[in-house]
């Protein structure tokens, strides 16, 4: 189950920001082992002094339309599984989103099946 969380400026067409929605939820599919019916996602469009984004740390060129993807799931997958996970969001927001891999940043979080309420006050992976 994960939780995703999308950053982008609030310029970037709706059309786009759905595009890369879509190409985060069929990475996740394809690479991380997350059912096609388990899509959370929040988006959040931000003026341009509410997105702070270094346009070139660690060489990578960003331009103004670079967001962040943040994902928050259980524990469990490897390292190979993250860096394929992120190569398919890069592609997939290119193909769907035009936008540039650059601009792109992906970052997991983990944690375990008690850190999950999905309602009822109730944390159904971890009952007792």
């Amino acid at each position: 189950m994960p939780l995703v969380r999308i950053d982008v400026p609030e310029a970037l067409a709706a059309g786009r920001v759905r595009g890369l929605a879509d190409a985060v939820h069929q990475a996740l599919v394809a690479t991380a082992g997350v059912p096609e019916a388990d899509r959370f996602h929040v988006v959040a469009r931000h003026a341009a002094d509410g997105l702070t984004i270094d346009p070139t740390y660690l060489g990578v060129e960003r331009s103004a339309e670079a967001a962040i993807v943040t994902i928050t799931f259980r524990r469990g997958r490897t390292d190979d599984q993250k860096r394929a996970l992120y190569r398919a969001i890069a592609d997939g927001a290119a193909e769907r989103a035009g936008l540039r891999p650059q601009d792109v940043m992906v970052v997991v979080i983990e944690n375990g099946p008690a850190d999950w309420s999905f309602g009822d006050g109730l944390a159904q992976y971890a009952p007792g």
